[in-house]
C-alpha cells in the first residue's frame, strides 16, 4: 500500500518550473512537479504527494477529505498505542510518531 498526502501549492520555483514548494501539514516542503506539468500548476491548488512527488491534481474538497482521513488515522493510531504502552513496559516511547506524542 502507498500513501499520499495532500499539499497546497505555494510558489513553483523560478529557477525550475519542475520544483514547488508546498505546505503540508503546516510544514513547507519542496517537491517535483514535473508529473503534473500538463496541469499547470498555480499557488493556491492542491496536490497530492507521494514520495517528494506530485502525482496528481486535487480538488480542495478532495485535499481536506484526504487530511481529515490521515488526521483520524493519527487519533485511532495513537488510541491503539496509549493503552498498549500502559500495559507494556516492552513498547518503545519511539514507537508513537512526534506528530502524534502531541496529541496524546
Amino acid at each position: 500500500m502507498c500513501l499520499g498526502i495532500a499539499g497546497q501549492v505555494i510558489e513553483i520555483l523560478p529557477q525550475s518550473t519542475d520544483l514547488a514548494r508546498v505546505n503540508v501539514f503546516g510544514a513547507e516542503r519542496m517537491i517535483n512537479v514535473g508529473l503534473v506539468e500538463k496541469d499547470r500548476l498555480a499557488p493556491g491548488e492542491w496536490v497530492l504527494i507521494h514520495v517528494g512527488f506530485a502525482i496528481a491534481k486535487m480538488t480542495e474538497a478532495e485535499a481536506k477529505a484526504s487530511i481529515e482521513f490521515l488526521e483520524i488515522m493519527g487519533e485511532a493510531f495513537t488510541n491503539e498505542i496509549t493503552p498498549a504502552k500502559a500495559n507494556n513496559p516492552m513498547v518503545a516511547e519511539t514507537a508513537v510518531p512526534p506528530r502524534l506524542k502531541q496529541a496524546s
